[in-house]
């Protein structure tokens, strides 16, 4: 048996938290750590951009729908990197799927056959284990998260093409 001591009665608090970790063995306290550092990292994204987006990858498929579309209107060697772009963004949902034990091809071919009929917020419902509105289902996830990560990759592929001089880069 371990002991607590829990203080009480400051009268200037502050604004500081400590947070009690307690596991029976040391991999369950490294998931535990790392959960914790999970959640704290949503928060820091809520109170630097105070939005919330549908999760369930609905935003990832929504681009790479809208990315496939623009792609079209496209010709030679512009169209054909759009197209590579969006594609990659199948990665998300695709991972997603896997990771929760769904059959990734069946989810990412529904999910784009949902986005492709207009449901914008059609995602992945891990509970549910199949496609969902979540919207609806209340999965939301901060934005700056999605906006960090679709950031950071065309800023490495920019810089990619730019390297190996395939495509000039505006």
């Amino acid at each position: 048996q371990g002991r607590i001591v829990k203080v009480t009665g400051i009268a200037n608090k502050g604004r500081t938290t400590t947070v009690l970790l307690r596991g029976s063995n040391k991999l369950v306290m490294e998931e535990a750590d790392r959960s914790l550092h999970d959640a704290l990292c949503v928060i820091r994204c809520l109170v630097t951009k105070r939005f919330l987006i549908t999760g369930g990858s609905s935003p990832e498929t929504e681009v790479f729908y809208q990315l496939s579309a623009w792609a079209k209107s496209l010709l030679g060697m512009d169209s054909y990197c759009v197209k590579a772009f969006a594609e990659a963004l199948e990665v998300v949902p695709y991972t997603l799927a896997e990771n929760a034990g769904l059959n990734p091809i069946q989810m990412v071919t529904e999910l784009r056959n949902m986005h492709a009929k207009g449901d914008k917020y059609a995602g992945i419902n891990v509970k549910k284990g199949g496609i969902s509105n979540m919207a609806e289902d209340n999965v939301l996830q901060p934005l700056l998260v999605t906006t960090s990560a679709l950031t950071l990759a065309t800023e490495t592929v920019r810089m990619i093409l730019k390297i190996d001089d395939i495509v000039p880069v505006r």
